[in-house]
């Protein structure tokens, strides 16, 4: 059984056996997860600290996470069990490395596949250069407005509610421009971005230009079980021009607006296809657990 006695948190590792008493872990346990396709981060907490709580019999247990993750993305959050929790907010300041898919000549009110496509724009412009060239205008220091689908606050309220309220009212095409003069810009950094691969239906053309570190962020199935309510679009038989990027980035960095802004750079739309946080941190996707890899380990 491990115990951690030293004043760091312990990591939990693939195989890892734990005692039943949390006291043998006195600054708590850091556990990086994969996080399932289609679950949201609270779902994944849900779940380990309902497994957590039995395993050391501790009813006030706290449980959290450093960085929430959108529903339809996968990768790595780091979940902080105990006094862990204290070290939150330094382990969400640290940079992230996203893979991140991104489809052009349409849009959704979402900036994902969460909502339907609301408006098409010109594509046939789109070339792999072209989305390199773009790349290079979109390092360092910027302004961001945040998705209007978000967890943001505006005036005590959460944007997304004010999202679906006017997705409600048939005022889907007036939700960027609500964004812009509801949500405050947010300073983030990009370090850097890299074009993975490039593919257009229409013209036969895909490139494969580096090495992508887990395909698993294309999965839709949730092996833990769980029933996801969160929809999902198809939009692959629009044969539309796809861009596979690496990007890392500051904390508060939305993905999903950097997708929108990309394709107006572009003088088209776009929209996210697939997003996997292949790190935080130190911490790397290949070296994260699956939810029930740490299920299995806390029924021990």
């Amino acid at each position: 059984m491990e115990k951690n006695i030293g004043i760091a948190p312990l990591v939990l590792a693939s195989g890892a056996m734990l005692t039943k008493n949390m006291d043998d872990y006195p600054a708590g346990i850091i556990i990086p997860v994969d996080k399932p396709y289609t679950w949201t981060s609270a779902d994944v907490i849900r779940k380990i600290k309902f497994a957590a709580v039995r395993h050391f019999g501790k009813k006030n247990l706290k449980v959290g996470h450093a960085g929430t993750l959108d529903p339809l993305a996968t990768g790595v959050l780091i979940v902080c069990v105990g006094k862990a929790t204290r070290m939150a907010e330094m382990l969400q300041s640290h940079d992230k490395e996203y893979i991140a898919g991104i489809t052009f000549g349409a849009t959704t009110p979402s900036y994902d596949r969460e909502k339907e496509i609301d408006r098409f724009y010109p594509h046939e412009h789109i070339t792999e250069e072209a989305v390199r060239e773009a790349l290079k205008t979109f390092t360092g220091e910027q302004d961001q407005i945040a998705p209007l689908f978000s967890a943001k606050s505006v005036e005590g309220v959460r944007a997304y509610e004010i999202a679906r309220k006017m997705m409600k009212n048939g005022n889907a095409e007036g939700i960027d421009e609500a964004a812009a003069g509801l949500i405050r810009t947010a300073r983030i950094r990009i370090e850097s971005m890299e074009l993975l691969s490039f593919h257009n239906a229409a013209d036969g053309h895909h490139t494969e230009t580096a090495s992508i570190e887990s395909p698993a962020m294309y999965s839709t199935s949730g092996k833990e079980g769980r029933q996801s309510k969160i929809n999902v679009t198809d939009n692959s038989a629009l044969g539309l021009p796809t861009a596979t990027i690496r990007i890392v980035c500051s904390k508060g960095t939305y993905i999903r607006a950097l997708a929108r802004d990309l394709g107006e750079a572009l003088g088209s739309g776009a929209h996210l296809e697939s997003l996997q946080r292949s790190r935080s941190g130190n911490f790397r996707v290949g070296n994260a657990l699956s939810v029930d890899e740490v299920l299995a380990i806390l029924k021990k």
